[in-house]
């Protein structure tokens, strides 16, 4: 299962230019597709004059989910080369935006797909790389005599608390990454049943213990 990617910590900026044409790349961290028009917003605000606002991105760990513009550029000289310098990175859940300021001279679509594909290239080479993880979110609820065992047993686990509370009953929301998250539940269970790995099955139940998958991600 892949559940680890590599993406850009934080914003990055590019430029090249190119027969009086200047060329302004950003890459961006990007996670959903619905900060896409927040993101294309801030630079129309910080380039009103810009004659092109030309993107892509990509989201995700199985290739399919991506999307580019050319934003009035011939077709195939903007968006695919911008993409093209993502993919190059090996990256994903990355955004990059190349404004086009027009310097009066046409570079054809040659030049147009180069110097789209250096811009992006400029920004995404001076980022920082990052190795993030997918992970898979449980809902735990469990009785008060139970809470120091949990307790116990999640420090021990490759385990993130995400949210606890406390009221009728113990409540927990955890996260484990998702090609250990069969693993670890049997685990967790395995250590309040008293019982080794090997003899806990998927619906063993613990008594006082209720363990919901909730989400991915």
């Amino acid at each position: 299962m892949i559940d680890s990617y590599f993406s850009i910590e934080e914003v990055s900026e590019g430029e090249y230019k190119e027969k009086g044409s200047k060329f302004l790349a950003y890459a961006y961290p990007f996670d959903h597709e619905d900060q896409l028009s927040g993101r294309l917003a801030e630079i129309h605000d910080l380039h009103p004059k810009a004659r092109h606002y030309c993107y892509a991105y990509k989201v995700g760990t199985d290739g399919n989910n991506f999307r580019f513009n050319d934003d009035g550029e011939p077709s195939g000289t903007a968006g695919r080369p911008i993409l093209g310098q993502i993919e190059s990175q090996e990256i994903t859940n990355t955004l990059v935006i190349v404004v086009r300021y027009f310097g009066g001279t046409k570079l054809g679509v040659p030049g147009l797909i180069h110097a789209y594909k250096e811009a992006a290239h400029c920004a995404l080479i001076d980022s920082t790389k990052v190795q993030k993880f997918l992970y898979q979110t449980f809902d735990v609820t469990s009785d008060f005599d139970l809470v120091g065992p949990l307790m116990n047993i999640f420090n021990k686990l490759p385990i993130i608390i995400s949210e606890q509370s406390y009221d009728d009953m113990c409540h927990f929301l955890i996260k484990v990454r998702k090609s250990l998250a069969d693993e670890t539940i049997k685990r967790l269970k395995g250590e309040l049943l008293n019982r080794p790995l090997s003899d806990i099955q998927d619906d063993d139940i613990v008594p006082g213990l209720h363990i919901l998958s909730v989400t991915s991600d």
